[in-house]
């Protein structure tokens, strides 16, 4: 059992902390304040390979391993959630798809674009009522003319709003299976598609720079050769990719946790009270002990999901227990670091504040905590 990084492993995980340190940590508060889409640091994150880290040099990535993308996602997501998520998001559910899924061709068009950071993506499978029960998709494509035409709404897609979005894949019900059950597939919709349309940024509690928005399909119509995988496929597809999508949520999590607690391990040492520092007390001693404890777990269940996944073994499990445990320590770890600051952890100029707001996130997305205990369970023979 060997727990080093690799050298490589550990020079993309400098480069990030750099970068995020130096670059996205300044500017926080200020993106957060404004609700701004942080475009330049995208644009920075792309030059740096961080956009397409993952994915093979033919095709526009760094030819980077998993282990190396949750490292780096851990990094920019301790200095700013919404940073991190919008890389996030982008790798895992806008470009993965096709790379899982997608012909040489569609591999070629959009693909290598998105690697290199020059689009963004977004994977539209959430609706207004088809969240946890995924299934439950009412967007319906009809095969017309050598076309798809689409007709369905979808809710809480990220990055499908900017100025450099290219489009969103989605889940839609294209017909019926022999069992008499919705047949879903996976569907290209770039973004100038006639009858494609996208509301308004949400207004949100956390995640505040980052991009979220409902998307609208009324007859919006694509070829018929707009489909991402075979037809029929497209739950078995999403399936695939929420469990790679869970590693990368995971580190978010992580992420934010480690940038608390910096936070709070920094006031406790600057916070004079009844005379010393209060990092001299034994009860701010303990709450920041237990903090680091449970972030070392974490982070270890997340390199195991990593590194499960990068030697070909089966990961599933181990990336949902990372992902549900990592988000709870996400919110345990963000709660006492705004503790140790007490009253300025409620103003929102200390950061804590906003990582108290960005962290409830991270127990609903990519599965909320109760339907990663329902699938640990069955993974379990439960």
């Amino acid at each position: 059992m060997n727990f080093d990084l690799t050298d490589e492993q550990r020079a993309i995980q400098s480069l990030a902390r750099e970068f995020a340190q130096n670059e996205v940590k300044p500017r926080a508060e200020e993106m957060d304040r404004e609700e701004a889409f942080p475009y330049d640091l995208v644009a920075k994150m792309a030059e740096l390979g961080f956009m397409g880290l993952p994915f093979p040099e033919k095709y526009g990535g760094a030819g980077a391993d998993t282990v190396s993308y949750a490292l780096a996602v851990m990094e920019i997501a301790r200095a700013d959630a919404s940073t991190g998520i919008t890389m996030a998001a982008h790798v895992s559910l806008g470009a993965t798809p096709f790379y899982l899924f997608g012909t040489e061709e569609q591999k070629q068009k959009y693909l290598v674009p998105l690697a290199q950071g020059k689009m963004l993506w977004g994977f539209g499978l959430t609706e207004p009522n088809a969240g946890s029960d995924a299934g439950n998709c009412t967007t319906k494509a009809v095969k017309q003319n050598g076309n798809w035409v689409i007709n369905g709404t979808k809710a809480f897609i990220t990055n499908s709003g900017t100025d450099l979005s290219g489009g969103t894949t989605i889940t839609a019900v294209t017909g019926k299976r022999a069992d008499g059950k919705p047949e879903i597939s996976n569907i290209i919709v770039p973004q100038q598609t006639p009858g494609f349309t996208r509301s308004k940024k949400y207004k949100k509690m956390g995640w505040r720079a980052s991009d979220t928005r409902e998307l609208s399909f009324v007859d919006a119509t694509v070829p018929e050769d707009s489909l991402l995988g075979p037809q029929g496929e497209g739950y078995k597809q999403f399936l695939t990719i929420l469990d790679g999508g869970r590693i990368s949520v995971a580190a978010l999590s992580v992420g934010l946790a480690m940038g608390a607690y910096d936070e709070a391990l920094q006031y406790s040492k600057d916070r004079v009270a009844f005379g010393k520092p209060i990092s001299k007390f034994q009860a701010i001693q303990f709450k920041l002990v237990d903090m680091l404890c449970e972030i070392e777990h974490a982070k270890l269940m997340i390199l195991k999901a990593a590194w499960e996944k990068d030697h070909g073994r089966d990961y599933v499990q181990t990336a949902s227990l990372a992902k549900l445990y990592a988000a709870e320590v996400s919110r345990r770890v963000v709660n006492e670091a705004v503790q140790i600051h007490g009253g300025y952890g409620f103003m929102d100029e200390y950061p804590v504040s906003r990582m108290y707001r960005d962290q409830k996130i991270n127990e609903i997305g990519e599965g909320t905590n109760e339907v990663q205990r329902l699938v640990i369970a069955r993974l379990m023979g439960l």
